[in-house]
């Protein structure tokens, strides 16, 4: 039998009905994602598979430098087959990974190959998908959203970018809904003098606004967001360690912005201080523009120095944090919901030790206003694979609603990564599969059949407003 078939990893018998009568043939919202817009407005043609499958792949990397490959075929300049064969060699050491999972699931999906990827197999696979990529529409960009059902995409964009690609986008005939994502996570970093002031420079440039107070950079930053909306865009995005709650007023904010502007040094109290600031003024914009607030919680990044300052940024040198989370979310959620200010939030937690305090934390927020208005986030970055995803939906089904949970997403760089929509659709699937076949749920589709539905793609469309 294939490794990949048609039942993979669905271990009951109405798992296997479930996912195959109601999940299979949903389309996908794919609403927080880091694919490059440019490559969305070209409709990019992939040259081979070393581009489309390891380019900017940091789980990819984390793997090949565990099984002491080196940096050059990983974020280095070796020659693409290189870095493929690197790739495959590596693949086998994967097994009980994610990523094994979703290496052969992506051959399978992309070019039907149904081979198990080594050294031995490298060759054959490297030609046979590369011959597929040259030939017409279906694995373009463009085409590889027809053939999954891509209703809409949410890119991630700074402040500054001016978005020109998205607009080229929404003037051409794609089907596919593409927008942009609100992330102004450089402007937090108020103790890196040098490279905020940098950054706040490029905003001014951008906004057309002279930032000299901060009032100024409210302004601007405001200016943005609703530049932002007018292109498409509903969410805002923050990669935080966990949430900011030390609350100043504007007045203490504008004496730090000052500060930083003539190049002080800012403190951490004073970096918290102003960021809680700032966070509270983005939530009250979405508030009023009912757009999506999106908190990632829980990275540890750049935790490896060296790699950092060799290669950048995002190159798999992250791990999950552990800080303290429960205070500081409840005191900046409890802020905006006294002021009537609280947007729909997606809070995502990165640390599973904190999966139960998150489930119900954002029960203490939910005011009658919208089905599931702060949300749970799916299991992302560590935690997007077949037994944290269980957690994470175990938590949320003992403590809230699952049944109004808005699913996956898969927060990728690649074009290749769809198939994990299909993931967690069978690890969803298997779950209330194994609950029907031990007598804890009923065995009625009138009630698992629209649930099911729903978290695969129509609570996202509902909630999120984006009109896809």
């Amino acid at each position: 039998m294939s490794f990949i078939h048609d039942d993979f990893l669905l271990q009951t018998k109405t798992s296997r009905r479930l996912y195959h009568e109601f999940a299979a043939s949903e389309p996908i919202l794919d609403y927080h994602t880091h694919l490059p817009p440019a490559q969305i407005a070209t409709n990019h043609r992939f040259a081979d598979l070393a581009e489309m499958w390891l380019a900017g792949d940091h789980y990819k990397w984390r793997a090949m430098r565990a099984n002491g490959v080196a940096e050059e075929f990983c974020t280095g300049g070796a020659e693409p087959y290189d870095k493929f064969l690197a790739w495959a060699k590596t693949v086998p050491h994967t097994l009980r990974n994610p990523l094994y999972h979703w290496t052969h699931m992506e051959l399978k999906r992309y070019f039907d190959i149904d081979e198990l990827l080594n050294e031995d197999t490298a060759p054959g696979i490297w030609r046979d998908a590369n011959e597929q990529l040259h030939q017409g529409y279906e694995l373009t960009v463009h085409g590889i959203f027809h053939k999954f059902q891509v209703r809409g995409v949410c890119t991630t964009d700074d402040p500054t970018d001016n978005l020109t690609y998205h607009r080229r986008i929404a003037d051409s005939s794609l089907t596919t809904g593409v927008f942009p994502t609100y992330r102004p996570d450089r402007v937090l970093e108020i103790d890196q003098t040098k490279q905020f002031n940098t950054w706040v420079d490029k905003l001014a440039e951008v906004s057309d606004v002279h930032i000299v107070s901060f009032a100024d950079l409210l302004s601007a930053l405001q200016s943005r967001h609703q530049f932002f909306h007018e292109v498409g865009c509903r969410l805002s995005d923050h990669g935080l360690s966990h949430a900011y709650a030390d609350f100043c007023d504007d007045h203490q904010a504008a004496a730090i912005f000052a500060k930083a502007r003539t190049s002080g040094a800012v403190s951490p109290a004073e970096q918290s201080q102003f960021a809680t600031n700032l966070m509270l003024h983005i939530g009250r914009w979405n508030y009023e523009m009912g757009w999506t607030m999106q908190l990632h919680l829980g990275a540890l990044r750049n935790a490896n120095a060296g790699l950092m300052e060799k290669v950048g940024r995002d190159v798999g040198g992250d791990s999950i944090g552990d800080w303290p989370q429960a205070e500081t979310l409840s005191r900046f959620l409890g802020r905006l919901d006294s002021e009537h200010s609280l947007p729909k939030t997606i809070v995502y937690n990165l640390n599973p030790a904190d999966n139960y305090m998150l489930a119900t934390m954002i029960g203490n927020f939910q005011d009658g206003s919208v089905a599931g208005k702060i949300q749970m986030g799916s299991g992302w970055w560590f935690l997007d694979q077949w037994e944290a995803m269980q957690w994470q939906m175990n938590a949320l089904s003992n403590q809230g609603l699952l049944s109004r949970f808005i699913g996956m997403l898969t927060d990728s760089r690649s074009f290749l990564s769809y198939p994990r929509h299909e993931y967690f659709r069978r690890c969803l699937c298997d779950l209330l599969g194994t609950d029907v076949e031990r007598g804890a749920i009923p065995n009625d589709d009138s009630l698992l059949g629209p649930m099911i539905r729903n978290i695969c793609y129509g609570n996202a469309r509902e909630y999120l407003g984006l009109g896809v």
